[in-house]
């Protein structure tokens, strides 16, 4: 009866809460999209909004789950796009170009090592390889492709989607001070941060802290490493033998390189572009909100010591290598 008596009252403390959550939820997000200077509130930056999520999700039920889902995953695909008609697909082309060989080079050898190392640690075989393809090609979204081909349960996609989000979230808060501390221009930290950071939405929130020649670079390269999402979801198949395993394609990917074409060839009005711009770079921003605000203690507690041990050595070696081949290669 105790017990039941604790489930009763837990549950009347997250009724009790749902107001306020609901409150709270929906005025962080107004703040984040209109700032309202005039009443002298600062604007709030990728990392803060990130931050912000995830003391509300250690606080408060989350008032509207399905909602968040399906709004981070669609609301990051629309500011990809957006961003994509303020670039130009040559002069991006000509800077990403130092990035797309090593590309190739770290997915490769990262999905190697960390199936490897998976099998050497003794981790579930699907779990260990779907922590390296989240860290060799773009966190969640890599997981979340592969993980139906390979036919993963629940909790094997819990584990590793846990441990990414972890890393990915910690990688969003230092590397735009390392890239600082070690002096490293515009496309370097680009670069850098596109090839050693998870998910694409801090890849995106990283390079808008550094700079806006570094979001553009990093948005590039990130996006030219997620179609590799394809060739891993087929090769998956082979490994493990799914015949019948779906292959999902990021066709917003495709979206964004046609709305570079058309900026490149076609004189867009400036409101319009500054009208995309302020989407992509607050929308972005919205969607760190709500990736962290789908964080909990019990996502956390089912990560594990292993799988944890297994995507930070990942991490370190991505991270550590690239930096020495972004240093030694780019200007």
């Amino acid at each position: 009866m105790s017990g039941i008596n604790i489930d009763k009252h837990i549950n009347h403390i997250q009724n009790n809460m749902q107001t306020p959550a609901k409150i709270i939820y929906i005025a962080v997000i107004a703040l984040i999209l209109f700032p309202f200077k005039e009443l002298g509130l600062p604007q709030i930056s990728a990392p803060i909004a990130l931050l912000c999520g995830l003391v509300f999700a250690l606080i408060f039920p989350n008032p509207y789950p399905k909602f968040n889902k399906k709004t981070s995953k669609y609301l990051l695909q629309v500011a990809v796009v957006c961003l994509g008609f303020n670039m130009n697909l040559n002069e991006s082309l000509k800077s990403g170009s130092e990035g797309m060989l090593f590309t190739v080079v770290s997915v490769v050898g990262v999905m190697a090592f960390g199936v490897l190392l998976g099998y050497w640690m003794h981790i579930n075989r699907k779990t260990a390889y779907l922590i390296s393809s989240g860290t060799a090609i773009c966190g969640g979204s890599a997981i979340a492709a592969v993980g139906p081909v390979l036919k993963a349960d629940e909790n094997e996609m819990a584990v590793s989607l846990g441990v990414i989000f972890i890393l990915n979230s910690i990688a969003l808060f230092i590397f735009p001070p390392l890239g600082h501390m070690l002096d490293m221009t515009q496309h370097q930290f680009g670069t850098w941060a596109a090839i050693a950071i998870h998910d694409t939405s801090s890849v995106v929130g990283a390079g808008e802290s550094y700079g806006e020649e570094a979001l553009q670079i990093a948005t590039l390269i990130k996006l030219t490493r997620a179609l590799w999402i394809i060739p891993l979801a087929l090769a998956t198949m082979f490994i493990f033998r799914q015949k019948d395993g779906k292959i999902s394609i990021p066709w917003f990917i495709f979206i964004f390189v046609l709305a570079m074409v058309v900026n490149t060839y076609v004189e867009l009005p400036a409101w319009f572009v500054n009208s995309m711009v302020w989407i992509a770079k607050r929308g972005m921003v919205v969607v760190l909100f709500l990736i962290g605000a789908s964080m909990s203690l019990k996502s956390i507690k089912q990560v594990g010591v292993k799988p944890l041990l297994q995507a930070v050595c990942l991490w370190v070696v991505i991270s550590i290598s690239s930096l020495f081949v972004v240093l030694e290669t780019i200007e």
